[in-house]
């Protein structure tokens, strides 16, 4: 399993349980797959707590000011932040 594919697998796993989204909804989002806004799930508390699962499950520290709004706007925002985060 490439780096690349463990990051996807993870970042889906972890939104399909804080986002309560099941594994077929979070294995079917697209890197156009809106979130923020757009999924009802994805709310302002919801942000804190994928942060802190995004700490924990990729091994990665995550600073205030590397965080805006367009990381969360789709699902390929999120995932290309996570893998430059994870590759240091």
């Amino acid at each position: 399993m490439t780096e690349a594919h463990n990051v996807d697998a993870t970042l889906r796993a972890l939104l399909a349980d804080v986002l309560g989204l099941g594994e077929e909804r979070a294995a079917a989002l697209t890197g156009d797959s809106g979130l923020f806004g757009e999924l009802p799930e994805f709310d302002s508390m919801a942000v804190a707590t994928v942060l802190t699962e995004m700490e924990d499950r990729l091994g990665i520290i995550i600073d205030d000011d590397e965080i805006d709004g367009e990381i969360f706007e789709t699902y390929g925002n999120l995932l290309a932040f996570s893998q430059r985060k994870v590759k240091g």
